[in-house]
Protein backbone atom coordinates (compact mmCIF):
# COMPACT_ATOMS: atom_id res chain seq x y z
CA UNK A 1 0.00 0.00 0.00
CA UNK A 2 1.15 3.51 -0.77
CA UNK A 3 0.56 6.53 1.50
CA UNK A 4 -2.82 7.28 -0.08
CA UNK A 5 -4.05 3.73 0.51
CA UNK A 6 -2.76 3.75 4.09
CA UNK A 7 -4.71 6.95 4.69
CA UNK A 8 -7.87 5.72 2.94
CA UNK A 9 -8.04 2.51 4.96
CA UNK A 10 -6.50 3.86 8.17
CA UNK A 11 -9.65 3.42 10.28
CA UNK A 12 -9.67 -0.31 9.46
CA UNK A 13 -5.92 -0.76 9.71
CA UNK A 14 -5.92 0.60 13.26
CA UNK A 15 -8.20 -2.27 14.30
CA UNK A 16 -6.09 -5.02 15.85
CA UNK A 17 -8.28 -7.68 14.22
CA UNK A 18 -7.56 -6.26 10.74
CA UNK A 19 -4.19 -4.44 10.85
CA UNK A 20 -1.96 -4.19 7.78
CA UNK A 21 -2.12 -7.91 7.02
CA UNK A 22 -5.90 -8.03 7.02
CA UNK A 23 -6.17 -4.96 4.81
CA UNK A 24 -3.68 -6.48 2.40
CA UNK A 25 -5.83 -9.60 2.24
CA UNK A 26 -8.85 -7.43 1.44
CA UNK A 27 -6.96 -5.63 -1.31
CA UNK A 28 -5.99 -8.99 -2.80
CA UNK A 29 -9.51 -10.40 -2.38
CA UNK A 30 -12.27 -11.01 -4.91
CA UNK A 31 -15.98 -10.98 -4.07
CA UNK A 32 -18.80 -12.07 -6.36
CA UNK A 33 -22.05 -10.22 -5.69
CA UNK A 34 -25.06 -11.82 -7.37
CA UNK A 35 -27.85 -9.26 -7.48
CA UNK A 36 -27.34 -5.49 -7.53
CA UNK A 37 -30.69 -4.47 -6.08
CA UNK A 38 -31.74 -3.72 -2.52
CA UNK A 39 -29.22 -6.03 -0.84
CA UNK A 40 -26.54 -5.84 -3.51
CA UNK A 41 -26.45 -2.04 -3.44
CA UNK A 42 -25.04 -1.63 0.11
CA UNK A 43 -22.93 -4.75 -0.37
CA UNK A 44 -21.23 -3.33 -3.47
CA UNK A 45 -20.76 0.13 -1.97
CA UNK A 46 -19.37 -1.04 1.36
CA UNK A 47 -17.06 -3.67 -0.11
CA UNK A 48 -15.62 -1.15 -2.57
CA UNK A 49 -15.23 1.47 0.14
CA UNK A 50 -13.59 -1.02 2.52
CA UNK A 51 -10.94 -1.94 -0.06
CA UNK A 52 -12.02 -5.26 -1.56
CA UNK A 53 -9.59 -5.35 -4.44
CA UNK A 54 -11.89 -7.00 -6.99
CA UNK A 55 -15.66 -7.07 -7.25
CA UNK A 56 -17.77 -8.91 -9.78
CA UNK A 57 -21.35 -7.59 -9.84
CA UNK A 58 -23.90 -9.74 -11.64
CA UNK A 59 -27.47 -8.69 -12.46
CA UNK A 60 -29.50 -9.02 -15.66
CA UNK A 61 -32.26 -6.61 -14.60
CA UNK A 62 -32.61 -2.90 -15.40
CA UNK A 63 -33.28 -0.07 -12.97
CA UNK A 64 -36.98 0.75 -12.58
CA UNK A 65 -38.64 3.63 -10.77
CA UNK A 66 -39.96 1.38 -7.99
CA UNK A 67 -36.38 0.26 -7.23
CA UNK A 68 -35.22 3.72 -6.18
CA UNK A 69 -37.07 3.57 -2.84
CA UNK A 70 -34.41 1.19 -1.49
CA UNK A 71 -31.71 0.33 -4.07
CA UNK A 72 -29.26 3.04 -3.11
CA UNK A 73 -26.58 2.26 -5.71
CA UNK A 74 -28.93 3.62 -8.39
CA UNK A 75 -30.17 7.15 -9.09
CA UNK A 76 -33.05 8.59 -11.08
CA UNK A 77 -30.71 9.13 -14.02
CA UNK A 78 -30.02 5.36 -14.08
CA UNK A 79 -33.59 4.39 -14.99
CA UNK A 80 -33.47 1.82 -17.79
CA UNK A 81 -29.78 1.00 -17.23
CA UNK A 82 -28.53 -2.44 -16.34
CA UNK A 83 -28.26 -2.72 -12.56
CA UNK A 84 -24.79 -4.28 -12.54
CA UNK A 85 -23.43 -1.46 -14.71
CA UNK A 86 -25.15 1.19 -12.61
CA UNK A 87 -23.88 -0.29 -9.33
CA UNK A 88 -20.39 -0.58 -10.79
CA UNK A 89 -20.37 3.14 -11.56
CA UNK A 90 -21.61 4.03 -8.08
CA UNK A 91 -19.00 1.83 -6.39
CA UNK A 92 -16.19 3.22 -8.54
CA UNK A 93 -17.25 6.73 -7.56
CA UNK A 94 -16.49 5.73 -3.96
CA UNK A 95 -13.24 3.93 -4.72
CA UNK A 96 -11.73 4.20 -8.21
CA UNK A 97 -8.90 1.85 -7.17
CA UNK A 98 -11.29 -1.09 -6.90
CA UNK A 99 -11.36 -3.34 -9.98
CA UNK A 100 -15.05 -3.90 -10.69
CA UNK A 101 -16.55 -6.08 -13.40
CA UNK A 102 -20.23 -5.89 -14.30
CA UNK A 103 -22.00 -8.94 -15.70
CA UNK A 104 -25.33 -8.11 -17.31
CA UNK A 105 -26.32 -11.67 -18.26
CA UNK A 106 -28.20 -14.08 -16.02
CA UNK A 107 -25.67 -16.40 -14.39
CA UNK A 108 -26.39 -20.11 -14.53
CA UNK A 109 -24.73 -23.41 -15.31
CA UNK A 110 -21.10 -23.26 -16.43
CA UNK A 111 -21.02 -19.45 -16.43
CA UNK A 112 -22.07 -19.37 -12.77
CA UNK A 113 -19.64 -22.13 -11.81
CA UNK A 114 -16.78 -20.29 -13.50
CA UNK A 115 -17.28 -16.92 -11.77
CA UNK A 116 -17.93 -18.57 -8.38
CA UNK A 117 -14.65 -20.48 -8.64
CA UNK A 118 -12.79 -17.21 -9.27
CA UNK A 119 -14.01 -15.59 -6.03
CA UNK A 120 -12.88 -15.73 -2.41
CA UNK A 121 -16.44 -15.12 -1.20
CA UNK A 122 -19.88 -15.05 -2.83
CA UNK A 123 -22.75 -12.86 -1.66
CA UNK A 124 -26.23 -13.98 -2.65
CA UNK A 125 -28.33 -10.83 -2.96
CA UNK A 126 -31.02 -12.37 -5.15
CA UNK A 127 -34.71 -12.86 -4.41
CA UNK A 128 -35.46 -16.08 -6.30
CA UNK A 129 -35.29 -19.61 -4.93
CA UNK A 130 -34.00 -20.99 -8.22
CA UNK A 131 -31.06 -18.57 -8.15
CA UNK A 132 -30.31 -19.26 -4.50
CA UNK A 133 -30.19 -23.02 -5.04
CA UNK A 134 -27.92 -22.64 -8.08
CA UNK A 135 -25.56 -20.29 -6.26
CA UNK A 136 -25.45 -22.57 -3.23
CA UNK A 137 -24.62 -25.64 -5.34
CA UNK A 138 -21.87 -23.77 -7.21
CA UNK A 139 -20.33 -22.58 -3.93
CA UNK A 140 -20.36 -26.09 -2.50
CA UNK A 141 -18.63 -27.46 -5.59
CA UNK A 142 -15.99 -24.71 -5.63
CA UNK A 143 -15.62 -24.67 -1.82
CA UNK A 144 -16.22 -20.92 -1.69
CA UNK A 145 -17.97 -19.33 1.33
CA UNK A 146 -21.49 -18.06 0.68
CA UNK A 147 -23.08 -15.12 2.51
CA UNK A 148 -26.85 -15.27 2.02
CA UNK A 149 -29.27 -12.44 2.80
CA UNK A 150 -32.99 -11.88 2.40
CA UNK A 151 -35.44 -9.09 3.25
CA UNK A 152 -39.20 -8.80 2.84
CA UNK A 153 -41.84 -6.59 4.44
CA UNK A 154 -40.33 -5.88 7.89
CA UNK A 155 -38.38 -9.16 8.18
CA UNK A 156 -34.74 -9.83 7.32
CA UNK A 157 -32.36 -12.74 7.65
CA UNK A 158 -28.71 -13.63 7.18
CA UNK A 159 -26.74 -16.87 7.09
CA UNK A 160 -23.17 -17.80 6.16
CA UNK A 161 -22.45 -21.18 4.59
CA UNK A 162 -18.79 -22.19 4.43
CA UNK A 163 -17.99 -25.42 2.52
CA UNK A 164 -14.48 -25.38 3.98
CA UNK A 165 -15.96 -26.09 7.41
CA UNK A 166 -17.09 -29.74 7.69
CA UNK A 167 -19.75 -28.74 10.24
CA UNK A 168 -21.23 -25.92 8.16
CA UNK A 169 -24.63 -26.56 6.57
CA UNK A 170 -25.55 -25.27 3.13
CA UNK A 171 -28.55 -23.29 1.94
CA UNK A 172 -30.37 -26.50 0.98
CA UNK A 173 -30.02 -27.77 4.55
CA UNK A 174 -31.93 -24.71 5.71
CA UNK A 175 -34.47 -24.71 2.87
CA UNK A 176 -34.65 -28.18 1.31
CA UNK A 177 -35.62 -28.16 -2.38
CA UNK A 178 -39.27 -29.05 -2.75
CA UNK A 179 -39.78 -28.74 0.98
CA UNK A 180 -42.61 -26.23 1.02
CA UNK A 181 -40.71 -23.35 -0.49
CA UNK A 182 -43.97 -21.66 -1.47
CA UNK A 183 -44.72 -20.97 2.17
CA UNK A 184 -43.59 -18.17 4.43
CA UNK A 185 -41.87 -14.81 3.96
CA UNK A 186 -38.72 -16.39 2.51
CA UNK A 187 -40.59 -17.42 -0.65
CA UNK A 188 -42.09 -13.97 -1.30
CA UNK A 189 -40.71 -11.11 -3.36
CA UNK A 190 -40.63 -7.39 -2.70
CA UNK A 191 -42.73 -6.82 -5.82
CA UNK A 192 -45.46 -9.03 -4.38
CA UNK A 193 -45.31 -8.07 -0.71
CA UNK A 194 -43.33 -4.86 -0.31
CA UNK A 195 -40.35 -4.06 1.89
CA UNK A 196 -39.42 -1.14 4.14
CA UNK A 197 -36.50 0.75 2.61
CA UNK A 198 -33.80 0.69 5.35
CA UNK A 199 -34.24 -3.04 6.01
CA UNK A 200 -32.37 -4.05 2.86
CA UNK A 201 -29.60 -1.66 3.86
CA UNK A 202 -29.32 -3.27 7.26
CA UNK A 203 -29.19 -6.84 5.94
CA UNK A 204 -26.92 -5.90 3.02
CA UNK A 205 -24.52 -4.18 5.41
CA UNK A 206 -24.53 -7.33 7.58
CA UNK A 207 -23.62 -9.35 4.47
CA UNK A 208 -20.78 -6.97 3.61
CA UNK A 209 -19.46 -7.20 7.18
CA UNK A 210 -19.37 -10.99 7.05
CA UNK A 211 -17.60 -10.92 3.68
CA UNK A 212 -14.98 -8.53 5.05
CA UNK A 213 -14.42 -10.83 8.03
CA UNK A 214 -14.09 -13.89 5.82
CA UNK A 215 -11.58 -12.29 3.48
CA UNK A 216 -9.53 -10.33 6.03
CA UNK A 217 -9.50 -13.06 8.66
CA UNK A 218 -10.94 -10.78 11.35
CA UNK A 219 -13.14 -12.33 14.02
CA UNK A 220 -15.27 -15.43 13.62
CA UNK A 221 -17.64 -15.96 10.70
CA UNK A 222 -21.35 -15.93 11.50
CA UNK A 223 -22.86 -19.32 12.29
CA UNK A 224 -26.47 -20.39 12.07
CA UNK A 225 -29.35 -18.17 10.96
CA UNK A 226 -30.03 -14.65 12.23
CA UNK A 227 -33.43 -13.07 11.68
CA UNK A 228 -34.49 -9.48 12.31
CA UNK A 229 -37.99 -8.21 13.10
CA UNK A 230 -37.88 -4.55 12.10
CA UNK A 231 -41.30 -3.78 13.59
CA UNK A 232 -40.22 -4.92 17.04
CA UNK A 233 -36.50 -4.20 16.62
CA UNK A 234 -35.56 -7.74 17.68
CA UNK A 235 -32.81 -10.08 16.47
CA UNK A 236 -33.11 -13.83 16.89
CA UNK A 237 -30.45 -16.45 16.26
CA UNK A 238 -31.03 -20.08 15.36
CA UNK A 239 -28.58 -22.95 15.23
CA UNK A 240 -28.69 -24.66 11.84
CA UNK A 241 -27.09 -28.14 11.82
CA UNK A 242 -25.87 -29.79 8.69
CA UNK A 243 -28.45 -32.18 7.25
CA UNK A 244 -26.92 -35.63 6.56
CA UNK A 245 -29.69 -36.23 4.00
CA UNK A 246 -29.20 -32.89 2.21
CA UNK A 247 -29.21 -33.46 -1.58
CA UNK A 248 -26.39 -30.91 -1.99
CA UNK A 249 -23.96 -31.43 0.89
CA UNK A 250 -25.26 -34.48 2.73
CA UNK A 251 -23.48 -37.79 3.13
CA UNK A 252 -26.57 -39.99 2.93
Amino acid sequence: MDDQALLRYSRQIMLDQVDIDGQERLLAGHALVVGAGGLGSPVALYLAAAGLGRLTLADADVVELSNLQRQIAHAHADLGRNKAESAREAALALNPDCAIRALSDHLDGEALARVVAEANVVLDCTDRFSSRYSINAACRTARVPLVSGAAIRFSGQLAVFDPRDPESPCYACLYPPGGGEGEGDEALSCAESGVVAPLVGLIGSFQALEAIKLVSGAGTPHRGLSTFDALGGHWRHFRVPRDPACPVCGSA
